[in-house]
């Protein structure tokens, strides 16, 4: 008696490894524009809990301030929507992003945050 052979076959290897690799060339360009997000969405935060006290133009300076260091470019201070609530102060940002992924195809991404998530 002859065991019949199981396992993955050339052609299947193959297209699992195209997926891998379309998979890993998107996270290759959606990858940096989140890490952004969510720089951006931790320094309000930082600025929120250090400036509850603190005008309106010293968060605006705050933030040029930290996003010089951490070279966030995608929103400047004029973008901040700043609100106080109650004595918390709460700062909010949104923006879409365009990410080219390939010939004429991209991926739009709406990014939002505030201080308080």
């Amino acid at each position: 008696m002859r065991n019949k052979q199981t396992g993955v076959s050339l052609s299947g290897l193959i297209v699992v490894f195209v997926i891998l690799i379309f998979l890993a060339l998107l996270g290759f360009k959606v990858g940096p524009a989140v890490a952004e997000f969510y720089t951006a969405k931790k320094l309000i935060t930082a600025i929120a809990q250090e400036k509850r006290t603190g005008s309106v133009a010293e968060i605006r300076k705050a933030w040029d301030t930290k996003t010089m260091i951490d070279e966030v470019k995608v929103i400047s201070a004029a973008d901040l929507e700043i609100t106080k609530d109650g004595s918390d102060v709460l700062i909010s940002f949104a923006y879409k992003k365009e990410v080219p992924l390939f010939a004429n195809v991209g991926l739009y991404i709406d990014f939002e945050a505030n201080s308080k998530e």
